[in-house]
């Protein structure tokens, strides 16, 4: 969406609020011991207390409140009771909403505990990346530059990125225009950032696989080479400098 007057600045800055507390709040929740769902109802309470609405459930009728993938699992991993968290896994929390007509979107990658399985190095290289990447954003910039920054950091850091997730505009809704802020570039995109418009900046960092493929449960993905993959993602508004960070409470340093 575009940002035209305050009311909306006012509206995305609430909403943003929300899905970054919560996504914080999960994370220093989240255990050893505890189930996938324990932590998603959490969660939910979080959004709740905002007055805000998961947005995979309005949007998807998704079978949770948040996206909570772990170890080989990529992405919209579906919260369960039989999912237990163990020392050292690699989990993701992909947290979104929508709140009185507005939408924000924000996820991390992160271990359980010691990292008995040396998932860190991935962690902290996709977070890395998402800085780094969002630093170059300002409105006249190339999308598909900041995809080929992406990809490019990802390689000198020893891994792949994952070429059919991608970040997307926000706002009015979970996905907007600009779709596809992909991370790597695509030579034929000739598509660039618009000043006071709101998207969600994702990086998706993998150890071996290139694309993720759905398993049979229609929501889980895996990678097509299996492997490890770390997600960090901002709900940012562009501006003519350096962008305005809306989730920045989120934890998720930049």
């Amino acid at each position: 969406m575009s940002i035209t007057n305050e009311n909306e600045l006012i509206g995305m800055q609430q909403v943003s609020e929300a899905v970054a507390h919560t996504l914080k709040k999960m994370q220093a929740y989240a255990r050893a011991g505890m189930s996938t769902k324990e932590l998603d109802d959490y969660g939910a309470t979080i959004l709740e207390s905002f007055g805000a609405k998961s947005a995979p459930l309005l949007t998807y009728n998704f079978p949770g409140c948040t996206c909570i993938s772990v170890g080989h699992e990529f992405c919209h991993g579906i919260p369960s009771e039989n999912r237990i968290l163990q020392e050292g896994d690699l989990i993701n929390i992909d947290v979104s909403a929508e709140l009185n007509g507005y939408w924000a979107d924000n996820g991390a990658s992160f271990v359980i505990g010691i990292d008995l399985h040396q998932h860190q190095k991935l962690v902290d290289a996709s977070k890395d990346i998402l800085n780094k990447a969002i630093s170059h954003i300002k409105g006249g910039v190339k999308i598909a530059d900041i995809g080929y920054l992406i990809e490019t950091e990802a390689k000198k850091k020893g891994y792949r990125v994952i070429k059919n997730l991608a970040g997307h505009g926000v706002g009015k809704s979970l996905h907007e225009q600009p779709d596809e802020i992909l991370n790597y570039r695509n030579k034929n995109d000739q598509r660039r950032f618009r000043k006071n418009t709101v998207v969600a900046v994702e990086t998706f960092i993998s150890t071996t696989s290139t694309y993720a493929e759905e398993e049979n449960d229609g929501w889980t993905m895996t990678g097509n080479k299996g492997g490890y993959m770390a997600q960090h993602e901002h709900t940012i508004l562009i501006t003519d400098t350096k962008p305005v960070v809306l989730t920045r409470m989120n934890g998720i340093p930049y």
